[in-house]
């Protein structure tokens, strides 16, 4: 059974390779456009993959010159997408210590890692940044956004590679339902691009190696996939304790109305449809909700086949074949650890808005997917529960469960 502690969204902040914000990005996967395009840049001429989807803006421009320079790229999205969240929530007034931050990555400060260590090859120790450390720990954007906020009531990072932004909103529902917290920025930022991390998921076959139609590339479900595509990003969103929002009377999006993380306990980087589908039943169990309450997905869904077809049975065996289910990642890109936090998002202001966007480049389902995916266009309804799905290597699985408010 569910926990009887009802919490509500409140704040919701993005920056993707869609926008720079949450609106532009809904705006973005409602008009189905690609944030993925070719990469120009001369490290990138003899890469075995030259696509990504990148940010439409260098987040430092977004932020104070001096305030940028001390932070990695993975806590400049952070921290662009929490100031958005927590103004979109109306900055509540709580006590510093029943206020929580939880950002989950799936690399950290990976960039700040490698150009440190070029330094260091190149010029010595002392040339390294006095900065490097806090850069590059994982924890930075928890760290930094919590700063900024005056949050006392913990500042926590799960790095559960592409679960982890997901994890992270789960956590924060935890944190709420424990009484441990009234409010809870949660959400995951990842900012990998670089030769070395490209090349390494390059080496596994995970990624697409097309390059003549770059916006075309990402195809989830569809049998003419190929691979993954490799993208940045944050999101992230304000929960409160829905006594806690209802007394300063806030705007909510909907509720969380429940989550659950397993691990399939399988393999280190294949997908297993069994711990999957425990992942949406105990998120079903701690909703109090059952699998026909359940009206959409937003499916992890990254493009690969044995990923796309492990998720689709799960979906089926979990929910059934009636929920309609989209994949944003034909969008945005995978921007791994930020991912299912930026689907969290989406699906909350399918809520708001009663539309759910279609899935690009969907030419011709596979027929081994038996889920009814979206595409084409978008499918407008009076959606009332939706399920985000997120999966990581390591066999880490989330799934989320957002209503209405009640």
């Amino acid at each position: 059974m569910g926990n009887c502690t009802d919490v509500l969204v409140t704040g919701l902040g993005a920056v993707t390779p869609l926008g720079v914000d949450a609106e532009a990005t809904w705006s973005g996967l409602l008009a189905g456009r690609s944030g993925v395009a070719l990469l120009e840049e001369e490290w990138a001429a003899e890469l075995p993959v030259r696509i990504a989807a990148g940010l439409p803006v260098d987040p430092a421009s977004l932020l104070g010159r001096v305030e940028a320079r001390k932070l990695d790229r993975c806590e400049q999205v952070a921290m662009v997408a929490a100031r958005e969240a927590w103004e979109d929530a109306g900055a509540p007034d709580v006590a510093p210590e029943r206020l929580a931050v939880v950002i989950g990555t799936g690399t950290g400060g990976v960039l700040t890692t490698l150009a440190q260590d070029d330094l260091y090859e190149r010029s010595g120790a002392r040339r390294l940044s006095p900065y490097a450390v806090p850069m590059l720990m994982p924890n930075g954007p928890a760290a930094w956004v919590s700063m900024e906020l005056g949050a006392q009531g913990g500042a926590r990072t799960p790095v559960s590679a592409c679960a982890s932004g997901a994890e992270a909103i789960a956590m924060g529902l935890d944190l709420i339902r424990a009484g441990r917290a009234d409010v809870v920025v949660a959400g995951g930022a990842e900012a990998c691009l670089h030769p070395f991390t490209i090349s390494a998921f390059a080496q596994m076959k995970a990624l697409s190696t097309r390059t003549e139609d770059p916006r075309s590339v990402s195809r989830p479900f569809d049998v003419d996939r190929s691979g993954f595509v490799m993208a940045e990003g944050a999101g992230l969103v304000v929960l409160e304790r829905a006594e806690f929002a209802r007394a300063r009377t806030a705007r909510a999006y909907g509720a969380l109305a429940g989550a659950a993380v397993t691990s399939s306990a399988h393999h280190i980087t294949a997908s297993d449809a069994d711990g999957q589908v425990l992942a949406v039943q105990s998120a079903l169990r701690s909703a109090d909700l059952g699998p026909q309450d359940v009206d959409h997905v937003y499916a992890h869904a990254t493009s690969t086949e044995s990923g796309d077809l492990a998720e689709a049975e799960a979906i089926a065996r979990a929910v059934g074949d009636h929920a309609a289910v989209t994949a944003t990642k034909s969008m945005t890109g995978h921007m791994l650890g930020a991912s299912g936090a930026v689907a969290a998002l989406a699906a909350l202001l399918t809520l708001r808005d009663g539309v759910l966007p279609a899935t690009r480049n969907l030419d011709k389902l596979d027929p081994r997917a038996h889920v009814d995916v979206v595409h084409g266009e978008n499918r407008a309804g009076a959606w009332s529960a939706g399920l985000v799905n997120s999966f990581g290597f390591g066999g880490h699985n989330v799934s989320l469960l957002f209503t209405t408010a009640r």
